[in-house]
């Protein structure tokens, strides 16, 4: 059902389990939502200035405080823009899926092409795989232990979002089939693809622009121009860019779906409203709403952090990962200690248990390390990572509600898969589209 992995807590663990695993996965895709929106709109200023563009905004500006507010405006755009196809035009965003995966395939083998064959010169095998760069300012007698695992925070980052399979499994054919295939693919061809991508993009490192690309607060952005010449580094960015629009809206579309299921069984303050689906679309409109004004809430921040643009994206980025993980790792977790475990029609077989033995560790590992500093020194307290006091905060609030009021009432999914169930869901869907 929407929801997913919530509904997958309820079901193996109760609705005690159920409660948090849906506020971590709802946290982590509001989270994500801001932060892919976030990147997308510091890609476009520097796109922009690019094609020295300078309509209503002066992308070509290097005043650090006019392009932390003009991002911002790009940034809201862009979440306005996610919500007008996810709530006006329900085909549209079918279209815009389809165009979505195409665009990623092809333009992924059209980045690594250009990375290959445009640059006068590469890196050596030995700089890429041999050579380290410690740029978080801790010292090097940290690097292995502590600045090398931080490391890990965008890999964990960009292979995420495979629990949309999930979300929107009310909404596919054969999705008991189809759903966890989607989920081991999407990680699967992340994994392997990403990783062609990072040697292209290493590779292409020119050693004479290295001082300029470890300053720099998107360094493939400063790659992408040294190494390659005007037009192919605005065809590579443009690309880059566009896929993260894409990938901008679906996160905004798993975050509505999250939203609306668990607002559908009573979770969050003001349910009724954001259940509520449009009469003549049937889609979570309220829902989307919310997780837009969410991701624009995570986003202020980096007003105040003007010259600082890493440190929010890493903040936001931590809450998105660790809230997506721990959502993630709570149904294995519960799946680990069931005695009776039925598997469905497709599943991991003999391999299961010890995958979800290391998965279950390695997130405990992750969430203490993520909310730790990444970048040293810190000359204002917005420059310490703040992800870890904001997300324990809201939890802190989760946990109270739930152990005050919240165990009293919350009952889990109100879907539970039976003939009447369903029914009964479809009755009172058909009562929410009247006016509110």
């Amino acid at each position: 059902t929407a929801g997913g992995i919530y509904y997958w807590a309820s079901k193996l663990g109760g609705p005690g389990w159920g409660w948090f695993t849906g506020w971590f996965n709802l946290i982590g895709l509001v989270a994500v939502v801001a932060s892919v929106d976030y990147v997308c709109a510091q890609f476009i200023y520097y796109l922009l200035g690019l094609f020295n563009v300078n309509f209503i905004f002066n992308f070509t500006s290097t005043n650090v405080k006019y392009e932390a507010h003009v991002v911002m405006a790009l940034f809201v755009l862009l979440l306005l823009l996610g919500l007008v196809v996810n709530v006006f035009w329900n085909r549209l965003l079918t279209l815009f899926n389809g165009v979505a995966v195409w665009w990623n395939v092809v333009g992924v083998a059209v980045i690594v092409v250009i990375l290959i064959f445009v640059p006068s010169h590469h890196a050596s095998f030995r700089y890429v795989f041999g050579h380290t760069i410690n740029n978080s300012g801790f010292g090097e007698h940290m690097y292995w232990y502590y600045v090398l695992p931080l490391g890990f925070l965008l890999t964990m980052y960009t292979i995420t979002g495979y629990d949309a399979s999930a979300h929107v499994s009310e909404e596919t054919h054969g999705a008991a089939e189809s759903a966890p295939k989607g989920i081991w693919r999407s990680v699967f061809y992340s994994a392997v693809i990403g990783w062609i991508v990072l040697l292209a993009i290493t590779f292409a490192v020119q050693k004479s622009h290295e001082a300029e690309i470890l300053k720099a607060g998107y360094p493939a952005l400063t790659i992408f121009s040294s190494a390659l010449s005007l037009t192919g580094a605005k065809a590579v960015i443009f690309i880059s860019t566009v896929g993260q629009l894409f990938c901008g809206v679906a996160c905004l579309t798993s975050a509505s779906r999250m939203t609306f299921a668990f607002s559908r069984d009573g979770a969050v303050p003001g349910h009724r409203l954001w259940h509520r689906l449009n009469a003549k679309t049937r889609t979570p409109v309220n829902a989307v709403w919310f997780a837009v004004v969410g991701a624009f809430i995570l986003g202020i921040p980096s007003l105040y952090q003007v010259g600082s643009a890493s440190v929010a994206f890493f903040a936001i980025v931590s809450i998105g990962t660790v809230g997506l993980y721990v959502a993630y790792v709570i149904p294995i977790f519960l799946r680990l200690r069931m005695k009776d475990f039925e598997p469905g029609p497709w599943s991991l077989g003999k391999w299961s248990k010890p995958i979800g033995f290391i998965a279950v560790i390695w997130v405990i590992i992750i969430t203490i390390l993520f909310f730790a500093p990444a970048f040293y020194p810190w000359t204002t307290a917005a420059d310490i990572n703040w992800s870890g006091p904001v997300f324990v905060a809201v939890m802190a609030v989760v946990f109270i509600w739930y152990g005050v009021s919240a165990r009293k009432w919350f009952k889990g999914p109100k879907v539970q898969g039976s003939d009447e169930e369903l029914a009964e869901i479809e009755l009172e869907l058909k009562q929410l589209q009247q006016p509110f």
